[in-house]
């Protein structure tokens, strides 16, 4: 395909998946200088023009997020300053997404913040997956494309052909994206009810729906050191279901989630590549499925002015 006006470019957070979406669009990803000064400030010069060019910025914000939204910022506006057409902010996992309300007195709203620097520094429209809460998407007065990778993930389970299948939402924040994903199963529905005593900490108390001798499936949106996930899991385990699987969009696997899910009674768990996974926290149990025919259809679709709703029926995949 030939792309005229547009031009893809990627930062260090995920080039694995940046050049994954560039093959699949058959371009390649225009040339950038990313490099740290002594004191750690980040430098960026983009290599080649991009003068009235439509670009598209790869950058997940995932691991070290700070660094990683720091170096979106600049490299927006490097090309700003260079006179780019539009710039289109690509990030598969959007950074703060927890902190999207003042949950006690005295705190921020670090999403809004988020929101602001993208705006400020010079993007035009957001392309993300599967965020937190839905309401981060009016933090922008930009447009918000939010894609969702639960048809990838059912695909993958409808292969298997699971007998008696529950979709397991892990706390009532994910009723309806749990919901969902059972209607396109087939499957039941059940909801566990979450506590959090303090941050990364979960408490599990009733489930609502039946789960005994069922095979269970959770799905999140993320999972970061797995707290919510395992604990699930385990209430599961006890309440007699029979076997237990896994699913999320992101998989952050921050601090002892790796350690955690390998000890649960998970049997498998399926992430998407929405965030670089590195060989360190990866396990047996794990299948990861990739993003990048969606993210580059979603990117054609924006650059051509086509509906990207259509991507919500898994059509018009590359």
């Amino acid at each position: 395909m030939i792309f005229r006006g547009m031009m893809l470019m990627s930062g260090t957070s995920h080039p694995a998946l940046a050049e994954e979406i560039a093959k699949k669009m058959d371009i390649p990803l225009a040339p950038v200088d990313i490099s740290r000064f002594s004191n750690g400030e980040i430098y960026c010069r983009v290599r080649t023009t991009v003068r009235g060019q439509h670009v598209f910025v790869i950058q997940p914000l995932a691991n070290q997020v700070n660094e990683q939204l720091m170096e979106l910022l600049i490299m927006i506006d490097a090309l700003k300053r260079a006179s780019v057409g539009a710039v289109t902010v690509v990030a598969p996992h959007y950074a703060y997404a927890r902190q999207d309300k003042q949950s006690a007195p005295r705190e921020p709203i670090t999403a809004r913040l988020v929101a602001n620097l993208i705006s400020v520094a010079g993007a035009e429209r957001l392309i993300t997956m599967d965020l937190h809460t839905g309401q981060i998407q009016g933090f922008f007065d930009f447009p918000v494309d939010h894609l969702s990778a639960l048809s990838l993930l059912a695909d993958h389970y409808k292969a298997q052909n699971l007998e008696d299948l529950v979709v397991v939402a892990p706390d009532v924040g994910r009723v309806k994206t749990a919901k969902k994903f059972s209607e396109m199963l087939g499957a039941d529905l059940a909801i566990l009810h979450k506590e959090r005593p303090a941050h990364n900490e979960v408490e599990i108390g009733a489930i609502i729906g039946e789960i005994k001798g069922k095979s269970c499936l959770l799905v999140d949106d993320m999972i970061d050191t797995a707290g919510t996930i395992t604990a699930g899991a385990e209430t599961l385990a006890e309440q007699g279901a029979k076997d237990i699987y896994a699913c999320a969009t992101h998989g952050i696997l921050s601090g002892p989630a790796t350690q955690r899910l390998n000890d649960s009674s998970i049997k498998e768990l399926v992430l998407c590549d929405t965030v670089p996974i590195p060989k360190s926290r990866m396990s047996d149990k794990f299948v990861v499925i990739s993003v990048a025919s969606l993210l580059a259809r979603a990117i054609v679709n924006v650059f051509e002015d086509i509906s990207v709703s259509t991507l919500f029926h898994g059509e018009d995949h590359l």
